[in-house]
């Protein structure tokens, strides 16, 4: 069955559009997922309103983007849907997850995340969003002294950095270096890539150097003119390029929130 043709409605003039006039139990043909691919490119996160799929119909659709990746911490949401994650929060207990950290997901990976998808599968009734920042223009906002110091340097991300991610495999998952600019594989643009969940130093610079220069790169994806934000519906669906933007989830909320993830295996960034 063919799709009808769909309508993208961008939210900010950088970052975020909704896709209306997609059911996505119905499948895309090549011309129709390729277009789809092509705006996800362009405004880096798309939202899908009011969608009806269940898990095994959520990995069915994030397959079209890539192979999927199976995350090396959390639990899957059924035996069979390994890469289906579960993430629970709220109630009445801690905190435990730093979601509402800027970051990219699974940077301390040699390969991280292209791209992720999130499903509302139950929501509070106040709260819980989740803001998206684009890292693109980030970097583009930055004087050409700062980018000419930037472009060229590295940085480590460590997954034990995290909170909510300790009691890893270390062996599995060692320290890996990835670039502090790297150039998006398809579209060519340049973005800041560190986060401050995982990123834990540039590797060319001093301690010193770090301490001044971390913070103010990891807060230009707090600033408003780069972000778009999501307030959640049931059966609603985010899907972002995780090479180009950074989210956080605002944990302003009583009750649970369960949400179903998927990662879509990416390359060495570069």
């Amino acid at each position: 069955m063919r799709f009808p043709v769909f309508d993208i409605r961008p939210l900010t003039p950088t970052i975020g559009a909704e896709v209306h006039g997609l059911d996505l139990n119905l499948d895309l043909d090549a011309s129709g997922h390729a277009a789809l691919s092509e705006v996800l490119h362009e405004h880096q996160v798309l939202f899908f309103r009011d969608q009806r799929i269940t898990a095994h119909r959520q990995r069915e659709v994030a397959a079209r983007f890539g192979a999927l990746q199976r995350f090396p911490f959390g639990e899957p949401a059924a035996p069979d849907l390994p890469e289906v994650m579960v993430l629970a929060t709220g109630g009445d207990g801690p905190k435990v997850s730093n979601a509402d950290i800027w970051h990219s997901d699974a940077t301390f990976m040699a390969r991280p995340p292209l791209g992720t998808m999130l499903r509302a599968v139950s929501l509070p009734p106040l709260g819980g969003d989740t803001l998206w920042a684009d890292m693109e223009s980030a970097y583009r906002s930055l004087s050409a002294p700062i980018r000419a110091l930037l472009d060229g340097l590295t940085a480590e991300h460590d997954f034990a950095k995290s909170r909510s991610h300790r009691g890893g495999d270390r062996d599995a998952l060692p320290p890996v270096v990835h670039p502090v600019v790297r150039t998006h594989p398809l579209t060519g643009r340049r973005c800041l890539y560190v986060n401050r969940i995982f990123t834990t130093r540039i590797v060319e610079l001093g301690e010193r150097e770090n301490e001044l220069l971390l913070p103010f790169l990891f807060d230009r994806a707090a600033r408003p003119e780069f972000q778009v934000r999501l307030t959640w519906r049931p059966g609603d669906v985010a899907l972002w390029d995780n090479r180009s933007t950074q989210h956080y989830a605002a944990y302003d909320y009583r009750g649970p929130r369960v949400m179903h993830r998927i990662v879509i295996e990416g390359d060495e960034p570069r």
